[in-house]
Formats: structure tokens, sequence, C-alpha cells
């Protein structure tokens, strides 16, 4: 049997919703939504040292949701939105479920605050 190096879909999902976990992670992505940065000017406006920022570069690119390429010696990383449309096609599957939900929950109080005035 011939292994895949590709990871299957719920190790992405998981890797992705991990990265997603952290408010620094998810800040990094916003800072670098409209262009790619060098780690130095991702990690200037954090109180968190280079290396603990790196590694949080590391875990984005571990879960697809950031490439990083070498210049000189500079490291550019860039966003990679396909992991995070892999997420959402994902969630929008339980769309249908939340909202069915939500519609019977305003029912439900509709009819509550109708017999309150009554």
């Amino acid at each position: 049997m011939v292994k895949s190096s590709e990871p299957t879909l719920p190790s992405r999902l998981d890797g992705v919703f991990h990265a997603l976990s952290d408010p620094t992670r998810r800040s990094i992505l916003r800072d670098i939504a409209d262009a790619e940065k060098t780690v130095g000017e991702i990690a200037r406006p954090y109180p968190s040292s280079l290396a603990a920022i790196s590694k949080h570069i590391h875990v984005l690119e571990g879960s697809g949701l950031v490439k990083r390429r070498k210049q000189g010696s500079f490291q550019f990383v860039r966003i990679n939105p396909m992991p995070m449309k892999i997420a959402q096609d994902w969630l929008s599957y339980y769309e249908k479920f939340w909202s069915e939900r939500l519609d019977q929950f305003e029912e439900y109080f509709k009819h509550k605050k109708k017999e309150k005035k009554s």
C-alpha cells in the first residue's frame, strides 16, 4: 500500500482550527492579508519576542495558512487562502443546522412573548 504525504482532510481541518485558535496567529493573518511581509515586519507590533512570533508563523505554515519564501537574508510570509476555504466549506455544511435551530429559537421566543402579553 502506498501512503500519501498529503494530509487527510480531518488532519488539515484540525491544523487550520488549531492555528486559528490563537489570537496572535489570527492577528498575524490579518496583518498579512493585503501584502506579504518579512518576519521582522510581522513581529514589530507585538510585545512578544521575534522567536515567539516565529513559532506562531511556523504553526500557521504547518497548517498551510501561510507560505514562507526566502530572499537573501529576509524571509517573506504571505497568506495562503486555500486551507481557509476548506474550513469554510466544512463549516458551511453545518450552517443549515444552525440556521434551523436559530429559527426555532426565534419562534419559541415569539410564542413566549405572546403568552406573556395575554
